[in-house]
C-alpha cells in the first residue's frame, strides 16, 4: 500500500512541475503599419529559471499551422514577469483575417495558453 501512494505522489508532482513551467501569452496587441506589415506586442508569462529554462521564443502561427513571424528571445526574464516583447515586419496574407500566437520554452516547448488575434485592416 506504500507503494501505490508513493507511486501516485510522484505523479502528482511530475504532473505538476510539468504544467508549471509551460510558457503562456497573456495578451496580444497588433498594428497594421502604413506599408502593409504587421507590428506584434506580445506579452509572455513564464516561470523563468535562469539560463537552463526560460521562454526563449514566441510564434505567429496562420490558421492552416504555417508559422509567419517568430520573436526570440534571447535571455531569461526572471525577475521581470510577465514582459512584453515586439516584432515588426511581419507578412500576413491578405486573405487571413487573424492568427493566433504562441510561446515556447526551452525546457517543455509548447504547450501554454495561446491567444488567437483578429488582424486590423
Amino acid at each position: 500500500m506504500k507503494l501505490v501512494y508513493i507511486f501516485f505522489g510522484c505523479i502528482l508532482l511530475m504532473t505538476t512541475s510539468v504544467y508549471a513551467g509551460q510558457a503562456d501569452v497573456v495578451e496580444v496587441d497588433v498594428t497594421r503599419t502604413a506599408d502593409g506589415t504587421y507590428k506584434f506586442d506580445v506579452t509572455v508569462r513564464h516561470a523563468d529559471k535562469g539560463w537552463k529554462h526560460f521562454a526563449d521564443k514566441w510564434d505567429i502561427i496562420a490558421p492552416d499551422g504555417k508559422v509567419l513571424g517568430t520573436r526570440i528571445l534571447a535571455h531569461p526574464h526572471d525577475n521581470e514577469q510577465p514582459f512584453t516583447r515586439s516584432l515588426a515586419g511581419v507578412k500576413i496574407p491578405e486573405n487571413l483575417k487573424e492568427v493566433t500566437v504562441r510561446a515556447h520554452d526551452m525546457v517543455h516547448g509548447y504547450g501554454g495558453k495561446t491567444m488567437t488575434v483578429a488582424l486590423p485592416r
